[in-house]
């Protein structure tokens, strides 16, 4: 498997690309900006996308996508509880100080348990409210991958003070659909390093 990381944009959103080797398709993770600097990555790889999955509808997270959409033909996948969210995009563009970007609807949700596949990787979609309404995670399993968006991060949580947070909600999340998978899974944060599951079991101070 491909898997490119790019922190893009003011706030370093990881940008993922899940690519195939043999296939050549490829799914676009959290485009939040920077979109020229993703297409480039995928080119260096001769890579296909197949899908845009957002991890939730913060800005910084989804801003790129209808412009990577645009270049790419490809769907764009997340949770619809997070519709409100995108309703308020020129609010959270006023939190950065920047232009409200056009944001579409899903062309399709991303349900706790749906697939997501293209030909040659295969993985899940886990719901895991709390940072925000939709919040979702991917969980790669044959890979021992899990892309977190801002569920979890190394040695922290989500934030939950933001409109659609919810503190005790979040740590339910985390504790019900994480927490469970094999400790050697890598899990990789929204923003910053990566870490493990069995890392943050034993040694995140807001799950102990």
């Amino acid at each position: 498997m491909i898997h490119e990381i790019l922190p893009v944009g003011a706030l370093q959103c990881n940008c993922s690309i899940l690519g195939d080797e043999t296939s050549c398709e490829a799914i676009v993770v959290d485009p939040g900006d920077e979109i020229p600097r993703i297409m480039a990555a995928l080119a260096r790889h001769n890579l296909t996308v197949k899908q845009i999955l957002i991890t939730h509808a913060h800005i910084d997270h989804i801003a790129g996508a209808a412009r990577l959409q645009a270049l790419t033909g490809a769907p764009i996948l997340y949770n619809q509880n997070d519709l409100p969210l995108v309703k308020m995009m020129a609010v959270q563009a006023g939190w950065l100080g920047v232009e409200t970007p056009e944001v579409r609807p899903p062309d399709d949700t991303l349900d706790d348990g749906k697939a997501i596949a293209i030909a040659g990787l295969t993985g899940n979609i886990l719901h895991t409210p709390g940072h925000t309404q939709g919040s979702v995670c991917l969980y790669l399993p044959t890979q021992n991958l899990l892309l977190a968006g801002d569920t979890l991060f190394a040695g922290s949580v989500g934030r939950t003070d933001l409109p659609g947070g919810d503190g005790s909600t979040l740590l339910r999340s985390i504790h019900s659909k994480l927490l469970p998978l094999p400790d050697e899974t890598i899990v990789l944060p929204g923003h910053g390093p990566k870490t493990t599951i069995g890392e943050e079991r034993d040694t995140n101070p807001f799950l102990l």
